[in-house]
């Protein structure tokens, strides 16, 4: 059975010795399929570029229990080896509880821990540490530890005397080495997409996991799951998502029923500066059967002539500001789509695009596309997972819904954020736990806006709600045909 990779707190070497397991299997010849819990984008698209095949994501909050039962045995079972990477600390999850961190995925899938300490500063005091957190939780199984930061042989033979004395098996000891300094940013790791030299890194990779772990004990711990039998969860999750957040069928006259029906067109932002996307929503939109077309506002491209709607994700806008205060075409583009009647979603960094101007670091202000009254600089953090209630029935909600969302940006919004009276109403009420509540994002008959980072696997009736919408658009027509 796979095991969940996991450890006492961010930054001790969950995504590295992921990258090195993963890595080793590749390099064999071998298949594995990767998973990350959380909401998290960067750690996935490095496990995605190693492994060779998309990462999926495991997040009770933002899923809902059964995509997780479903979707990891499901995609689990078509590789020949299968792990699953933790989110922060093992027991850290929404607020002091369990609820959405590791420890809970790990017994709910009934997954071995293999916890990876950073080991740097400590020798005995290690024990204490692993004891701690093997003790914690008596129906959780720590099948093992992998030291990581190990400098000397000296070293190495202190901690791994300290871990004998509590009965803990060691797998492994990463030392020091260029290749596991990965570089980060405000919001995480580099994008793979900016790595350089990835397929050295992946060798290095590779070799430090046949010279350092104990592969005879961590490979079986990479078996994929079991079969579930006759009565498990064998259906691909994304035909069950879709199924399960299916309105009603609506009548159709005979004509149209026969009628060759073109693919509904969206456009979806898709370059440097937006690539925050689950792989599970180009999948629900092509499940339903919409033509996805990727667009480059980076590269000042119109959008793609014929599309029915504009998907915004999110990534890091502020830091090609003035690249896309340049690329005039493709703000002109946006205007051009919302005037149209498109409907337009756009989350975290795709809302950036649409305010009036983005101020970077230096204080220089750069203009966007300007379909929303604020100015977006810098500001405090605001992390965490997020309750939405829609106020009002808008073009992808529903008044009386509740959704999961998380939020991850430093970004304030003037002067949106002060909303005086006969400013247009928020999206949303949004509450999480330390957070006050309040009002966010846009809502108007063609836009969906907020800073919210929602997987559609938990709120799929938003898939059918927005080909709907694009449906109904009549496709926009090349940028110089347009009246």
């Amino acid at each position: 059975m796979a095991c969940l990779i996991a450890a006492p707190c961010s930054g001790s070497g969950k995504t590295l010795l992921s990258l090195c397991l993963t890595a080793l299997v590749r390099q064999r010849g071998e298949t594995i399929q990767t998973f990350k819990v959380g909401p998290d984008y960067l750690d996935p698209q490095l496990l995605s570029l190693a492994s060779g095949r998309p990462c999926r994501n495991l997040d009770k909050l933002l899923c809902g229990s059964d995509w997780v039962q479903r979707s990891f045995p499901w995609w689990g079972r078509q590789a020949d080896h299968c792990l699953v990477e933790g989110v922060m600390g093992l027991f850290d999850g929404r607020g002091p509880g369990l609820e959405g961190s590791s420890a809970e995925l790990a017994l709910s899938l009934e997954l071995p821990v293999v916890l990876v300490v950073e080991a740097s500063r400590q020798a005995g005091s290690v024990a204490a540490l692993v004891s701690g957190f093997r003790d914690h939780l008596a129906s959780l199984h720590v099948a093992g530890v992998v030291l990581n930061g190990v400098s000397t042989e000296r070293h190495q033979a202190l901690l791994s005397e300290a871990l004998a004395a509590i009965a803990m098996p060691l797998l492994g000891v990463l030392p020091r080495h260029p290749s596991l300094n990965l570089p980060s940013r405000h919001l995480g790791l580099l994008p793979a997409h900016e790595l350089e030299d990835v397929e050295s890194s992946l060798e290095a990779w590779s070799d430090l996991a046949e010279r350092h772990l104990d592969l005879g004990r961590l490979l079986p711990l990479l078996e994929p799951p079991p079969n579930p039998g006759p009565a498990g969860h064998s259906q691909d999750p994304i035909r069950w998502c879709l199924k399960q957040a299916s309105p009603q069928p609506q009548p159709r006259a005979q004509s149209q029923a026969n009628a060759k029906v073109q693919p509904v067109r969206l456009a979806i932002a898709s370059d440097a500066a937006f690539h925050f996307r689950y792989p599970e929503a180009s999948e629900l939109l092509a499940g339903l059967g919409l033509a996805l077309l990727p667009w480059q506002p980076l590269a000042d491209e119109p959008l793609p002539a014929g599309c029915q709607g504009v998907i915004l994700p999110g990534g890091y806008p502020e830091l090609h500001a003035a690249a896309l205060a340049a690329s005039g075409r493709s703000l002109a583009e946006l205007r051009r789509a919302a005037a149209a009647g498109l409907p337009i979603y756009a989350e975290c960094g795709g809302l950036l695009l649409l305010g009036e101007q983005l101020v970077d670091d230096n204080g220089g202000a750069h203009a966007m596309a300007g379909l929303l009254p604020f100015s977006a600089r810098r500001g405090a953090l605001q992390l965490g997972y997020r309750q939405a209630s829609p106020l009002a029935d808008g073009l992808l909600v529903r008044q009386g819904e509740s959704l999961c969302g998380h939020e991850f940006h430093r970004w304030e919004l003037q002067p949106a954020g002060l909303r005086r009276p006969g400013a247009e109403p928020a999206l949303w009420q949004l509450e999480g736990w330390g957070w006050p509540q309040r009002p966010e994002g846009w809502s108007r008959p063609n836009l969906h806006a907020s800073w919210l980072h929602l997987h559609w696997s938990g709120c799929a009736q938003i898939c059918h709600r927005l080909g709907a919408a694009a449906a109904a658009a009549q496709p926009l027509a090349p940028a110089h045909a347009a009246t």
